[in-house]
């Protein structure tokens, strides 16, 4: 009997898309580079994040090719990447969550509700984008045998490992169907010369 590697890994995004509300949920290594996929994927341009977030969101921008403009803007739990439909939700996890027409990006790091200590995950109703993830994620690869498959396609190493998805499926079996947003102070960006 052969193994399939990538099976416990779509058990995983299955567990996920049913909690969520989402009719998609694509697996991630980091919610940073959920955030640069779903920049990548859709273009950004010029985009508008709160001053006070993780550092690592202004960069998924400029690495798709955006620019920032930061804003005084009180947030919890989650916020949007202004104007497009990209939301990074890294600070909440909970059932029913899924906004219609979006791009939720989640963090599974050990700070985090679903503690897996490294992960992330795209919320999406859109097939098309779905497919494209899940390529661009494994360097254009699709859920196949390396040897069988036919890359038409660029991509990046950010995957989702069989173990991590593994770790996140037992974690779920005790997930409360509600969590409170997560609180967290940040220090404002715009003193860092890098987004000076």
């Amino acid at each position: 009997m052969k193994h399939n590697p990538y099976k416990i890994v779509q058990m995983f995004e299955e567990e996920v898309a049913e909690y969520t509300g989402a009719p998609f949920a694509v697996s991630i290594d980091s919610c940073t580079n959920a955030l640069f996929l779903c920049c990548h994927y859709l273009k950004v341009k010029n985009v508008t994040i709160p001053k006070e977030t993780y550092l690592s969101v202004p960069q998924s921008i400029i690495h798709a090719g955006g620019s920032i403009q930061f804003e005084n803007q009180q947030w919890k739990g989650i916020y949007q990447l202004k104007p497009y439909p990209i939301y990074d939700a890294a600070k909440r996890f909970t059932s029913n969550m899924y906004i219609q027409g979006t791009y939720m990006c989640l963090s599974f790091h050990i700070k985090k509700h679903l503690k897996i200590g490294k992960g992330g995950m795209i919320l999406c109703d859109d097939p098309a984008a779905v497919e494209w993830f899940k390529k661009a994620r494994y360097e254009g690869r699709s859920e196949k045998n390396y040897a069988t498959d036919n890359i038409n396609s660029m991509g990046w190493n950010m995957y989702m490992t069989p173990l991590e998805a593994a770790m996140g499926l037992m974690l779920m079996q005790n997930i409360p169907a509600t969590n409170l947003d997560l609180d967290e102070t940040y220090q404002d960006l715009t003193k860092f010369d890098l987004f000076k």
